[in-house]
């Protein structure tokens, strides 16, 4: 039966989906631990970077990869989506192995950037597959199973990855590496473009042409670009944020003048033309977005760290508990060798308590303050391996912590058990409706994230916060990518679903960004982590109020509901 007058699916729907799980895999078995690695000493496996220089890996990298799918998208459509699904995994397999293998910043930088140029080409193709793959009658839950697939890659990585790292770093970039070489096998004996695909004979400035369709003119990547590097550098410490946002006030300043000298007529030279956005409407609608992937992902940017420094989780331990020993050692796992040896280090350097119980994290104990500052003074400066040995025990049976990674893993689960009833429940209603109400849901669980700091069911109130964020999630991100492949052409699938990525682009960005500046400058100088959560979650709230007025201007009132494309 034809796919466009039936709820079938084709073979390339569950081809795409197998090949998103395992992509999935690699990409959160990393990723959900990477602020943990990053800011992990080196003496502990980790590369020690500072909260400024995660920040700025965390923001630039992933900026670049949604912002490329805009370009790797239209290639995909020019040349076929099996051979971009390959080339992805060729760039793909070996990076994420060399991401174990580098110290340096520079060097990180590298092979993290070519992750996310791998990364980059499969994303609007595997999205594009299951646009082709999908009609009308079952668009909503067609988007609905791939995202639930996805998260079955986003639960099932993090957990193998924490229990890589108990064995080393190392591990967990061998089996990221691995999960992308398996994909290999549907990529080049199963997959085949989809029928409704018509490869266009375009030159490659052709294709760039087009994509100026959805967006803008030149003149208007211009005026963009610049600010976006401004920020970029600003956090990667080479100057200040008062400094970029100096810079980038002057240039817009200098682009209005601009555009008033050249206004009295048409100029042919595209430097000459006044700044033009070709969709307005659509251009706003994925800068509000923005807002929305701005917060999502302190999900991984930033919670792992707060819980690790901030949150009490024992709770969650003593529950665990009833289920045996090797539940515990296995969600909260401690190696009671790398303590006792770290528990000797500190009383040999006579390190104040306060920094030796933000040290002590990194091992998976929170230690009362005042304890390890009479275990210090017990201890001298010269402690026996006996004496350390056994207060290692101790810590570790009282004070043990879950596996960050662990947790996190539950915003995976929730969606994997409870999305595909969520996207039924939401196909009933009108899409952009659903934002609003799915963007103030995640909005409200990160402002929750207040009431875990300093209390005794820490573990019991992060587990509400990562499901109130989950059922965000749930809500938001596949009705947001349903309506851009609603509006798009069949024949510019990938193109469309490509500037999609721009708002989570943008996204990534300001999260790590903020990330960075807000957990460097607020939780860790300041100790007020309240603060932080509290900017998270306005501009959160920001965005569902803006989302709301959009609907109100630019759909409600509209004979189609749809956005139209001018061409430039």
């Amino acid at each position: 039966m034809n796919q466009h007058s039936s709820r079938a699916f084709p073979g390339n729907f569950y081809i795409a989906n197998t090949m998103e799980i395992f992509e999935r895999l690699a990409w959160y078995g990393f990723f959900t631990l990477s602020s943990l690695y990053l800011t992990t000493p080196v003496a502990q496996g980790g590369v020690g970077f500072t909260e400024s220089q995660r920040g700025a890996l965390q923001g630039i990298i992933p900026f670049f990869l949604y912002l490329l799918p805009v370009f790797t998208g239209a290639l995909a459509d020019r040349y076929g989506y099996r051979k971009m699904f390959i080339a992805s995994f060729v760039i793909m397999t070996p990076s994420y192995y060399l991401l174990g293998q580098t110290t340096s910043f520079s060097s990180f930088f590298l092979a993290f950037a070519a992750v996310a140029l791998g990364a980059a080409i499969f994303k609007p193709v595997v999205v594009a597959t299951i646009s082709h793959a999908t009609n009308d009658k079952n668009r909503g839950l067609g988007f609905g199973v791939f995202y639930t697939m996805v998260n079955v890659g986003g639960f099932i990585g993090p957990l193998v990855a924490g229990y890589a790292r108990a064995i080393s770093w190392d591990a967990v970039f061998l089996m990221s590496s691995a999960w992308i070489a398996i994909n290999f096998i549907p990529a080049i004996f199963l997959y085949k473009d989809p029928p409704t695909l018509n490869k266009a004979e375009r030159s490659f400035s052709d294709v760039i042409k087009q994509a100026q369709q959805v967006l803008g003119n030149s003149r208007f990547a211009l005026l963009i670009f610049p600010c976006i590097l401004a920020l970029m550098v600003a956090g990667a410490g080479w100057f200040s944020y008062q400094t970029a946002f100096l810079s980038i006030a002057a240039w817009l300043v200098l682009n209005f003048i601009w555009d008033k000298a050249n206004s009295q007529h048409h100029q042919e030279h595209w430097y000459r033309q006044k700044i033009k956005v070709s969709n307005k409407p659509f251009a706003l609608y994925l800068a509000i977005l923005t807002g929305f992937w701005a917060i999502y992902n302190q999900l991984f940017y930033t919670m792992p760290l707060f819980i690790r420094d901030f949150v009490d989780t024992r709770d969650l331990v003593a529950m665990l508990s009833v289920f045996g020993d090797g539940v515990v050692s296995f969600f909260a796992y401690v190696n009671d060798e790398a303590l006792a040896e770290k528990i000797g280090s500190i009383a040999q350097q006579s390190m104040p308590a306060a920094q030796a119980v933000s040290e002590l994290v990194h091992l998976k104990v929170m230690i009362p303050i005042e304890e390890v500052s009479r275990a210090l003074v017990e201890l001298g400066t010269n402690p026996t391996e006996a004496s350390t040995t056994l207060l290692a025990t101790q810590w570790a049976d009282k004070y043990r912590q879950i596996n960050p990674e662990y947790l996190i893993n539950l915003d995976f689960a929730a969606i994997v058990v409870c999305q595909i009833v969520v996207s039924l429940i939401c196909q009933k209603f009108r899409e952009i409706n659903v934002l609003v109400a799915g963007v103030l849901v995640f909005s409200v669980g990160t402002l929750a994230s207040i009431l875990a700091h300093d209390v005794a069911v820490g573990g019991g109130v992060i587990v509400m916060v990562i499901l109130m964020m989950a059922f965000g999630e749930m809500i938001t991100s596949p009705k947001s990518q349903e309506y851009v492949a609603s509006i798009a052409p069949k024949e510019q699938s990938a193109l469309y679903m490509g500037y999609y990525f721009v708002c989570m682009a943008l996204g990534f960005l300001s999260a790590g960004l903020l990330s960075g500046w807000g957990y460097g400058t607020l939780a860790k100088e300041m100790n007020r982590p309240d603060l932080m959560w509290i900017l998270f979650s306005l501009i959160g709230l920001a965005t569902s109020a803006g989302l709301f007025w959009f609907n109100r201007k630019y759909i409600q009132n509209t004979e189609s509901g749809t956005l139209q494309t001018e061409v430039v």
